[in-house]
């Protein structure tokens, strides 16, 4: 009989984080799981570590490097559970996540979704804190959604159907491709919270695909707008000004927040985009204009008003 429900696990170069999280597979107290692991043209050790498993319910395959977003996807024609659940390969699950996000999706038959509290691991201040997010089934649940992505890729259990009838993931999209995915299932069916801190998401010294500010904001922008093509009654329901406070208004305060951290490339990138679509006011203008001259003028613009 399959498993009832399968993990996807894409792993690029991913030997150092694996003896956790896969080690958090194993450890599950719900034992009835497939892990599929996607070797997605790692050049050190993955492949062989992933090898030396002798646990059959972990299943491997290898592909050449295409992306998170394909790698899921590879996973995804694999799977044979009627859940599907997704952990990164530097991530991990306390012992009971399994158990309890089935657990809420099995006494919530009419759910799609169950999504649960999480902790970032590695970095300081607030962010660190475990946080529980709130029961987002209400009456404006699709606008909460549609805001932000309410849950990282691996706090949360899913219906295998509901993730194939959303298309999966979009190998176009570096960032904000688990939003996209989010916002299309969650949308369409109930979703449950199970209000405890169940996954963890670990911060490191390599590069992270949300290190890039502008790709991050502009794909997470771009998401958005390939959602209000397909709704075209959510988009009449938001509103013209709603609309785009919630998509160009927030690429704007992005653009912002990368410009008083001083990482004028991305901030540039950022104002150019909003630019493009006419949005801002006079006084936003005056900081984006700049975007369009040289860097080099830039800074010095920029050097002379911190004078």
């Amino acid at each position: 009989m399959p498993p009832v429900i399968s993990i996807i696990m894409p792993c690029h170069n991913a030997a150092v984080h694996l003896p956790a999280s896969v080690g958090s597979v194993l450890a599950q107290t719900y034992s009835d799981w497939e892990l599929i692991t996607i070797d997605d043209g790692s050049s050190d050790a993955t492949l062989a570590w992933l090898r030396t498993q002798t646990d059959p319910r972990v299943r491997i395959r290898a592909q050449p490097n295409q992306g998170v977003s394909a790698a899921r996807n590879a996973g995804l024609a694999l799977a044979q559970g009627r859940y599907i659940a997704f952990l990164d390969a530097d991530d991990s699950w306390d012992t009971r996540c399994l158990a309890q996000l089935s657990a809420a999706l099995e006494g919530h038959p009419e759910a799609v979704l169950a999504y649960c509290g999480w902790q970032n691991l590695g970095i300081s201040g607030g962010r660190g804190e475990p946080f529980v997010p709130p029961d987002y089934e209400t009456a404006d649940k699709a606008e909460i959604l549609f805001a932000g992505c309410r849950w990282p890729i691996h706090a949360a259990l899913v219906k295998r159907e509901a993730v194939l009838a959303a298309n999966g993931f979009d190998p176009a999209l570096k960032n904000a491709e688990d939003y996209a995915l989010w916002l299309n299932v969650a949308t369409t069916a109930p979703i449950v919270r199970v209000p405890e801190v169940l996954a963890f998401y670990h911060f490191h010294g390599a590069a992270q695909a949300s290190a890039d500010l502008a790709r991050a904001a502009l794909q997470f922008w771009q998401a958005q707008q390939h959602y209000l093509a397909a709704h075209p009654a959510f988009q009449h329901q938001l509103g013209r000004d709603r609309m785009r406070a919630l998509t160009t208004g927030e690429l704007l305060k992005r653009g912002y927040a990368c410009y008083w951290q001083r990482d004028l490339p991305a901030a540039r990138r950022i104002f150019r985009a909003v630019m493009q679509q006419g949005y801002g006011t006079l006084s936003d203008w005056k900081y984006m204009l700049p975007a369009w001259l040289p860097e080099s003028w830039h800074r010095g613009l920029i050097g002379r008003r911190d004078q």
